[in-house]
């Protein structure tokens, strides 16, 4: 055995334990979480030095000063900092421990053709690792089991290697303040849902929801915006019933075309980029959203959507909807069904202060609107929907609104909203703001309803907001002389 083989196996021990300090460190991070980390920039400003002496912090008393002295002055491997120091007790990064390691081995990988290994060399060898690492390599060995079995364990219990389960549910309290007929009493109203999002490009999304709710507050004024309550003002789903509310499929055709094949649930609003006003989400009353998507659209059936974005800021949204039970029956068809509705609406998008969308919707065959004031539903027929809509966000707060004349078999509506709002109000994430808004006359209403709110969306954290919200109402019913009043609502939102 030369002296030049023995002097390059002294090497090893060092090498190897750098590789276990640092190894067993970055192991332990990355049982925890994957983090990429940038390092110093000093780490890749290095000198080359000759001797040990060269470096100003290392001394002979150090208890690797020999190590290091072999190193560097047998072995040419081991560099400095350009103000020849060493800094020996600053942690190493995984990049300068790979850049010293490969510098020891190229040099020993170049001494090892001048010497032969025998079965002896190779027994020193493994009484080596045995006798100087025996615990640190049981310690790698012991983590590195435990991530197998980690990830076994991932891939075992996870839903599907396409799907994503999405929930929401919503929880309200409703109060009335004053005494108003058919709204006395304190209520709970609740709504479950469950989305199972595919996707099998990564652009593309199948989404199947299951819904589930009950209650039917403030439904003189459409209803809560996250509540079992149709806008046509009668309860639905109100025995906690499971149904499919959406059943789509969306994918794009090149990069400014998106594409839309609903077999349930879309209508209206459902078919467009955006609905411009930001009330619509975070009002706990549904008027809070423009009304005039759902009394101008079909409801419930199969339909088609395209998007196209012409330019970053101006898209063209396009929808179809062909009613059920029509739709779905082969007799009928989604082009003979007896109500059918389509939607075009061009918008103006920004990421800054102007956001706009004009908006026209035919539904041929309605009876939802009164008669003028008799509360009376107006005969069927084709109703014509205009719209346009409007935001101003001045960073700290925004202003918006929209507003619509519907045209209708025996008469005409207009309808709007208006308010501002306050983004990160106190908390981030948060949303305070107030509007009024006159909704679209409607069967069994005598007047156009007026209403009030303020609201105040606090994120607690990312699965918990709660909504409080003070509601003003001024409705009139056919069945009843007045509808008059304030409530009071809290809503919670868990998502999941």
């Amino acid at each position: 055995m030369t002296q030049l083989f023995w002097q390059s196996l002294l090497a090893v021990p060092a090498a190897l334990g750098a590789a276990v300090a640092v190894s067993g460190s970055a192991i332990a991070a990355e049982a925890a979480t994957l983090v990429v980390h940038d390092f110093n920039q000093d780490s890749v400003q290095l000198a080359q030095i000759t001797s040990v002496s060269e470096l100003t912090d290392v001394l002979p008393s150090d208890w690797a000063f020999q190590a290091l002295q072999s190193l560097v002055e047998s072995y040419g491997c081991i560099q400095g900092y350009p103000n020849r120091t060493f800094r020996g007790q600053r942690s190493m990064t995984r990049f300068e421990f790979a850049a010293a390691l490969n510098s020891c081995l190229d040099v020993i990988t170049a001494l090892m053709p001048q010497v032969s290994i025998d079965a002896d060399d190779l027994s020193i060898i493994r009484r080596l690792q045995e006798e100087f690492f025996p615990d640190d390599l049981a310690i790698l060995r012991g983590r590195i089991d435990a991530l197998e079995a980690e990830t076994a364990t991932l891939h075992a219990q996870q839903f599907s290697t396409t799907t994503k389960l999405r929930g929401q549910v919503d929880f309200h309290l409703i109060t009335p303040f004053d005494t108003s007929p058919g709204q006395t009493s304190t209520s709970v109203s609740a709504r479950a849902r469950l989305n199972f999002d595919s996707s099998f490009t990564g652009r593309d999304r199948l989404r199947i929801r299951l819904q589930s709710g009950q209650g039917n507050a403030l439904q003189p004024l459409r209803g809560l915006a996250n509540a079992s309550s149709s806008n046509a003002g009668n309860p639905d789903n109100t025995d906690y019933s499971v149904a499919v509310d959406d059943f789509y499929y969306r994918f794009p055709l090149g990069d400014r075309i998106t594409v839309t094949a609903s077999a349930r649930g879309l209508q209206g609003d459902d078919w467009v980029t955006s609905t411009i006003v930001p009330f619509d989400g975070p009002a706990v009353a549904d008027a809070g959203s423009p009304q005039f998507y759902q009394s101008g659209s079909t409801t419930n059936g199969a339909g088609l959507g395209i998007n196209v974005n012409f330019t970053d800021n101006i898209a063209l949204d396009l929808g179809y909807t062909a009613g059920g039970p029509g739709a779905f029956d082969p007799n009928v068809g989604i082009f003979a069904a007896s109500n059918q509705s389509y939607i075009a609406q061009l918008n103006f998008l920004t990421d800054g202060f102007f956001n706009a969308a004009v908006s026209y919707l035919h539904n041929d065959r309605s009876s939802i609107f009164a008669l003028n004031s008799t509360g009376v539903a107006a005969p069927a027929g084709g109703v014509d929907t205009f719209a346009g809509l409007l935001n101003l966000d001045f960073g700290g707060f925004f202003i918006a609104g929209h507003g619509a004349y519907q045209m209708f078999n025996g008469g005409n509506d207009f309808s709007w909203n208006a308010g501002l709002g306050f983004n990160d109000f106190l908390a981030e994430g948060s949303q305070l703001g107030v509007y009024a808004g006159q909704l679209p006359q409607l069967v069994n209403n005598t007047n156009n309803p007026f209403i009030v709110e303020g609201y105040y969306r606090i994120p607690f954290n990312q699965f918990l907001t709660i909504t409080p919200a003070l509601i003003y109402s001024d409705a009139k019913l056919s069945t009843q002389t007045d509808n008059t009043g304030f409530w009071g609502a809290l809503r919670a939102t868990f998502t999941f």
